[in-house]
């Protein structure tokens, strides 16, 4: 067990340090080279690793009458967006958000003002979308008091990088895991503050619902939150225009039927918010993160798209 241990943190610290020498050399570049040399690497190594066989089982399962030079043309432009996040990642300022020369355009920036009354919070609720940083750092930028929840990296040390970075850039970010992670949800939107969370991985202790058509278990936090504190959930979206370029849309907010159980509400509106990510993704498909294991293996199985 020890042994064991001990390999783990070796293979933890030499990530670490790679991640460190990496991080420095996109930062010493303006933001649209990081984003063509983080694409350009992903694109090159992203196809040798095991997550483009995922990647590649999902695009199969949701889009059946791929063929195949649409599915490699796909894919490639998939590891494009991921490499371009990365190198965009360390640069998140050089957007200038809110700025005359920003990045970044919005519609509905009118909607989200409505969070900046004092009291009046939302559930935010999203995807995994081209840069899906970029609307995290929209939200606090623009003054809306929000907490964004997130998926602790397997490296501890890394992890710490990420958190400051997103810290910097005035995000707030906290994984909540057990019963001190709920109550602090909880508390944030009693105090009328907001909450954002991702609703586009596989949540095994979810609520069973469907996503281009096949069964999968999805994260019902949100549904549970919205109808307890009567607040809307709110959706966002993303897209990349060119380069490190983006186009933000938030939507008219999802209003529950808060005079109704929970439970009894919570299955249908869980599944909206599945078709409203299956609708974004069908926009712009190479622009999300196939690389999730969205579905349960049975699910490839049942569609025969197993190689």
């Amino acid at each position: 067990m020890t042994t064991q241990k001990g390999a783990r943190s070796l293979a933890h610290r030499i990530e670490y340090w790679a991640f460190r020498l990496y991080w420095r050399h996109l930062t010493g570049m303006g933001i649209e080279a990081a984003s063509n040399a983080g694409g350009r690497f992903l694109r090159a190594i992203g196809p040798l690793t095991p997550s483009h066989r995922t990647a590649k089982l999902n695009m199969r399962l949701a889009f059946p009458r791929l063929t195949g030079p649409e599915e490699r043309e796909l894919l490639d432009e998939m590891w494009d967006g991921i490499g371009r996040l990365a190198g965009e990642f360390v640069q998140m300022h050089r957007l200038n958000l809110f700025q005359p020369d920003s990045r970044v355009t919005f519609d509905g920036l009118d909607i989200l003002d409505r969070y900046l009354e004092p009291g009046r919070g939302a559930v935010f609720a999203s995807g995994h979308f081209a840069n899906w940083e970029v609307m995290p750092a929209a939200i606090v930028g623009r003054g809306v008091d929000c907490e964004v929840t997130y998926r602790e990296a397997n490296n501890p040390w890394v992890d710490e990088m990420i958190v400051k970075a997103r810290a910097d850039y005035g995000v707030r970010l906290f994984a909540p895991k057990g019963q001190r992670g709920g109550m602090r949800l909880v508390r944030i939107l009693a105090r009328g503050g907001s909450v954002a969370m991702m609703n586009d991985q596989k949540y095994n202790t979810g609520v069973e619902g469907t996503f281009f058509g096949h069964r999968c278990m999805t994260n019902d936090a949100a549904v549970r939150l919205a109808h307890r504190f009567k607040v809307p959930i709110q959706t966002m979206s993303l897209v990349r225009t060119q380069g490190a370029r983006f186009h933000v849309t938030v939507q008219e907010p999802m209003l529950l039927p808060y005079d109704k159980p929970v439970d009894e509400i919570v299955q249908p509106s869980v599944q909206a918010i599945n078709d409203f990510i299956e609708a974004r993704i069908r926009e712009a498909p190479a622009q999300w993160f196939w690389v999730h294991a969205r579905w349960p293996k049975q699910a490839w199985k049942d569609a025969g798209v197993l190689d």
